[in-house]
């Protein structure tokens, strides 16, 4: 039995939000205000992600200003150009793009715009999926460019009730495409949107370069609130170690599942026996009011 990664790995923990908006394109919050309620709510380190449009003079936001030694801003922004299969605009979040990085040409589709954002150094997302119906085909589009699929994004859920991406996630890795996922909440301060969902991000150091390469390298884990402390992988069955847990739910290719369920849970083992032919795995941790925490897939 083997601890996985980012448990595994040297460093400490760090709480973080890699998609959120200011007025600098449709927040309702300046970024100094924005920033402000990041700090005071405990995370450690926050990228504003305006909209990359020519309305709001495709901002990447300038908050270099906010880094200290004990909070770190990492630049980025949300990418559009034409056009999905069911919308007229792609969502890309890009964290790390650097200050210089040139707007959408008219000859730039998503896929493309994708491709030079990771070129230039960024960890790429698959946004919000759920929330405009991003189908299987158009993300495929995008595996050679994006790192990670955002499973859960709160804003989404509490303005549409739209707000989940396990069913593109677990579509990508059921074809093989490896990559790892993430919560947000997509914060614009307009409603109830702010701190329901985040990642727990493990790195060496609090630095943009660590957190940077640490969300490239998938170390981390997504929450509403429960807490994930460990997850130790055998070859018949999984244990986990989290805060107080209702079920704890292991999902695999297709429909294939383990589960375990109990009162305040805080250390279980699921029999990996159902998910004997998939190549894949995740753990979801549900607490009693209905929160949940995912793992990054597990490939076996």
């Amino acid at each position: 039995m083997s601890s996985v990664a980012p448990f595994s790995l040297p460093g400490r923990f760090l709480r973080g939000n890699v998609h959120t908006h200011s007025t600098e394109s449709d927040g309702r919050l300046p970024v100094e205000e924005v920033v402000s309620a990041y700090r005071g709510a405990g995370y450690d380190f926050l990228s504003i992600t305006d909209h990359f449009l020519d309305r709001y003079g495709f901002p990447i936001t300038d908050t270099d200003r906010f880094s200290d030694a004990g909070f770190t801003m990492l630049p980025g922004a949300e990418l559009h150009a034409p056009r999905t299969e069911v919308s007229d605009l792609w969502h890309i979040v890009a964290v790390g793009l650097p200050r210089d990085f040139a707007p959408t040409t008219p000859e730039e589709d998503g896929p493309a715009l994708a491709r030079r954002a990771k070129a230039a150094g960024a960890f790429v997302g698959i946004p919000h999926p759920g929330w405009y119906s991003l189908s299987l085909a158009d993300a495929e589009t995008l595996v050679d460019a994006a790192h990670s699929v955002e499973i859960y994004n709160h804003g989404c859920q509490v303005m549409h009730d739209k707000g989940h991406g396990a069913y593109l996630l677990d579509g990508l890795l059921d074809k093989g495409h490896r990559l790892s996922t993430y919560a947000c909440d997509d914060a614009h301060f307009k409603a109830a949107d702010f701190g329901g969902g985040w990642i727990e991000l493990k790195a060496q150091s609090n630095s943009p370069e660590d957190i940077l390469e640490a969300l490239k390298q998938g170390q981390f884990y997504s929450t509403q609130g429960p807490r994930i402390d460990d997850i130790d992988l055998a070859v018949d069955h999984v244990e986990i170690r989290c805060s107080p847990a209702s079920r704890v739910l292991v999902a695999g290719q297709g429909y294939l599942m383990s589960h375990s369920s109990g009162i305040a849970m805080t250390r279980t083992s699921v029999s990996l026996a159902p998910l004997a032919t998939s190549p894949w795995l995740r753990v979801i941790v549900i607490d009693d009011t209905g929160r949940s925490a995912w793992s990054n897939p597990i490939w076996k």
